[in-house]
């Protein structure tokens, strides 16, 4: 049927308005502050790299971006929040490694970890270390692997809590090695490193910040790192998989992630804004120091890495049966 002239011409004005509608939204934003999710409580390293984050975006973006601890469940708390808040770029998680986990780790979560959520940016790995009690008779893994085999459930290894990542590193490291080791689980790694140092266990598997200080201090000895690559904190120091178990590897991470269905221009501004504050010097410096390098990489490269974080972990979980508290 024939159209007059003007409702064609306004049928396209109207269309064309629709197409560049994503692009308008994404140039305005954002109008106003923008709410961080920290999934943990405040203090943490979690929460400490998100602070320096969103320092650097609230001053490049002129918009406040506020940090919002909701710990509780694992971190679950807090990504529920975000999984059913409104997708308009307004609300983020600053998601860590638990988050990859959780899905294995609980009966049920109230949200999907890949359905539910757009990935925005990798922010960094936070390298991991295996230490040693001065007592223990072992400078190097294949050194404590051989006396694990000789004294089977003798050695105990504290980790931050069950099913986090430090705790999986254990029972990643237990099924490579063969060994029989046994886990002790604490409220956080700051106990759990206090009964290391005092000899209560002989060994853990623990993130750098926190933990290097006591190494440089003599209280611990570190046999070496639990990433695929050395960290740039202790290049002297052999990755696990050098040092006698080949494809080993077991990270904490940050990641930022938005409600899944933002519009995707919000998501690509968000993703250059986080790239330009984590190539700031002074900040790739401090989370250096800390024993973390920085990734960035798009939203895809992202989304490729939490599917294959969720895929690794989920058997190891399964095989241990370990169960959430």
């Amino acid at each position: 049927m024939y159209q007059p002239l003007v409702v064609r011409v306004s049928r396209a004005l109207l269309l064309a308005v629709a197409l560049a509608a994503p692009a308008v939204q994404a140039q305005d934003y954002p109008k106003g502050p923008v709410r961080m999710v920290v999934p943990f409580a405040p203090g943490g390293s979690s929460d400490t790299v998100a602070r320096l984050v969103a320092q650097k975006l609230t001053a490049a973006m002129g918009q406040t971006f506020v940090v919002d601890n909701r710990a509780g469940a694992g971190g679950n708390l807090g990504a529920e929040i975000v999984a059913k808040s409104k997708a308009d770029g307004y609300t983020l998680l600053f998601a860590a490694g638990s988050f990859a986990v959780n899905v294995s780790l609980f009966e049920k979560l109230p949200y999907d970890p890949l359905k539910d959520f757009d990935p925005v940016i990798h922010v960094c790995t936070v390298n991991g270390i295996l230490v040693v009690h001065p007592s223990v008779k072992a400078t190097t893994v294949q050194e404590l692997i051989t006396l694990a085999r000789t004294q089977p459930g003798t050695l105990n290894y504290g980790s931050a809590g069950n099913g986090t990542i430090l705790h999986l590193a254990g029972e990643l490291f237990k099924a490579g090695a063969k060994v029989d080791i046994t886990h002790v689980p604490y409220k956080g790694s700051g106990p759990a490193l206090a009964d290391l140092m005092g000899g209560q266990t002989q060994l853990m598997f623990a993130n750098i910040p926190g933990t290097l200080q006591q190494v440089k201090a003599g209280k611990l000895r570190v046999l070496a790192v639990t990433n695929d690559k050395r960290s740039s904190a202790l290049p002297d120091v052999p990755t696990i998989a050098e040092a006698g178990l080949p494809g080993y590897r077991a990270t904490t991470w940050f990641g930022v992630l938005a409600p899944a269905g933002t519009p995707r221009d919000i998501v690509a501004k968000l993703n250059s804004e986080f790239a330009k504050a984590l190539a700031a010097p002074e900040l790739v410096e401090h989370l250096r120091s800390e024993g973390a390098d920085v990734v960035a990489g798009s939203p895809e490269q992202f989304r490729t890495f939490l599917k294959s974080e969720v895929e690794r972990w989920g058997p190891v979980v399964r095989a241990a049966g370990i169960k959430a508290n």
